[in-house]
């Protein structure tokens, strides 16, 4: 087994701490905990528990979640290169949130792009390699992931 493996337990065969630290993330994130320690107080482990495990443990919901993203892309001002990095985004099944442009200036456009990678089929890397390669993009940064 690989430590970045994923599998699907069903709930009654996890460890109570495991169930447990669920319940205070969900404590956390409802704002019925306002601090981690508050949040595993009420779900009854201990800080350090909650510690160790919140980082590794997930609902199912969370982890099915897409993942946003946002790129920097510095595009040549040529007819069709905004265009064929949209559909680029769109061939790998990401979903695209936002777009801002600039206006050109030296011929270079500053687009920023966020996008949900839910449904990105070959992950974040590919997509952004091929990205970057398309013809008139001269830069790409990642300039933020939640």
């Amino acid at each position: 087994m690989d430590k970045n493996d994923f599998y699907i337990i069903r709930a009654a065969a996890l460890p109570d701490v495991i169930a447990k630290t669920i319940e205070a993330k969900e404590y956390l994130e409802r704002g019925a905990a306002k601090t981690a320690g508050e949040a595993a107080e009420r779900a009854g482990i201990s800080r350090s528990a909650f510690y160790k495990y919140r980082d590794t443990v997930f609902p199912f919901y969370e982890t099915s979640r897409g993942k946003t993203v946002t790129l920097a892309l510095n595009l040549e001002n040529v007819r069709g290169v905004l265009s064929s990095a949209l559909n680029c985004v769109a061939d790998h099944g990401a979903n695209i949130l936002t777009i801002n442009q600039t206006i050109p200036l030296n011929n270079i456009a500053n687009v920023t792009l966020t996008i949900e990678t839910a449904n990105a089929e070959d992950g974040l890397f590919k997509l952004t390699e091929t990205l970057a390669a398309l013809p008139g993009v001269t830069s790409l940064k990642i300039i933020a992931r939640e």
